[in-house]
């Protein structure tokens, strides 16, 4: 229990997080029994399961292995990384910005324990690529499910209207990490542990993690969150105990901050003029509504007044650059990261990729 509690006590974005609740309570016009309804509970319930495959996957042992392998595979520095930021980018694409991260970033993290690497750095531009990779797709992220559920693009017709922002802005990330990463060679080091790993437990947390892919697919998330919990509960409890259960509260409590702004008496005229906005302000106010509340929240919001076409799309999802709210993804990395510096660190490449994508984005837009 103490466990458990430990990362609550210690969750300073959480308990931030929770004052902001506070206040809002006492200003915004609601109603209690709206409050469950304003969590995206689909996202939570993923996010779970994710948590524990991840984990699973981590405690087996085989993040080190692969982590070792990975090494030996790579010369410099410069090749390393470029692998692994377009690996997160193709990933993305298909499996979500969140699977990707959770199956990369322990990757990551395990190569501290056989080299130098900047690993924390690795991580920044792990969840700026899958930023990049997941805007391409329907399924790439969130806010492009809900736009494209509104809209009337077919599968191919939708990922042709974000094919030239994802490939201007994969080919800049891929610059930038070329110049953020030298070509030196990987300092390698011994790690004094015995590579040894679990397969059963291995084996478990593969099979589940298709059977959860699987579940997405056929609409039954929260029965492979149940069937997935009651594994690990009876064939690997020490999983569940060494879960960051206060992620999960710190995206309850963030879906429920959101429902709260929405209805401040004194943004009710703003919210309503926003679907009288030019493709300019409308471009604008996205981008800057995503970097406040991140830009899954906001694609709901706009949709309620703006219609879910190119300017849209492209603008949440370069929105998704910038400070660390832009998107869930970049909570989700720097937290796993469990580096402090890693906070400040992210917005040096995070904040000149928003500008540069911003203004790219824009001529780009105009000129197609």
């Amino acid at each position: 229990m103490a466990i458990l509690l430990r990362s609550f006590l210690h969750d300073r974005i959480l308990h931030l997080l929770a004052l902001c609740g506070v206040f809002l309570l006492i200003k915004a016009d609601f109603r209690w029994q709206t409050l469950p309804a304003a969590i995206d509970w689909h996202t939570i319930v993923t996010l779970a399961a994710l948590l524990m495959l991840t984990k699973g996957l981590e405690n087996s042992g085989y993040f080190d292995v692969a982590g070792a392998r990975l090494i030996q595979r790579f010369r410099h520095e410069r090749s390393l990384a470029l692998f692994m930021v377009a690996a997160a980018a193709a990933l993305s694409t298909f499996l979500t910005n969140d699977v990707a991260l959770f199956i990369l970033v322990p990757l990551t993290l395990t190569l501290r324990k056989f080299s130098r690497l900047p690993v924390s750095r690795l991580i920044i531009f792990e969840a700026l690529a899958v930023n990049a990779g997941s805007l391409l797709t329907p399924v790439g992220n969130p806010q492009n499910i809900l736009l494209w559920t509104r809209g009337s693009l077919s599968v191919a017709g939708f990922v042709w209207q974000m094919l030239p922002l994802a490939l201007l802005l994969l080919a800049s990330l891929l610059l930038l990490t070329w110049r953020a990463f030298p070509a030196r060679n990987i300092e390698k080091q011994q790690s004094d542990e015995a590579l040894s790993w679990h397969k059963p437990l291995f084996a478990l947390s593969v099979l589940l993690y298709l059977i959860f892919v699987a579940s997405l697919e056929m609409k039954l998330t929260p029965w492979a969150l149940l069937l997935i919990a009651i594994c690990y509960l009876t064939m690997a409890r020490r999983v569940l105990l060494n879960i960051d259960w206060s992620l999960l509260a710190v995206f309850i409590v963030m879906f429920i901050d959101v429902h709260l702004l929405t209805r401040l008496p004194a943004l009710q005229s703003t919210i309503d003029a926003l679907g009288h906005l030019s493709e300019g302000k409308l471009y604008l106010v996205a981008v800057g509504l995503s970097q406040a509340i991140s830009n899954v929240p906001a694609t709901i919001l706009l949709l309620q007044k703006a219609p879910p076409g190119d300017v849209l799309a492209w603008a949440v999802n370069i929105g998704g650059f910038g400070l660390l709210p832009g998107s869930l993804a970049n909570l989700i990395a720097l937290r796993m990261a469990k580096d402090r510096r890693v906070w400040w660190q992210f917005h040096l490449f995070s904040l000149p990729m928003l500008f540069w994508a911003m203004a790219s984005g824009w001529l780009l837009l105009r000129a197609l």
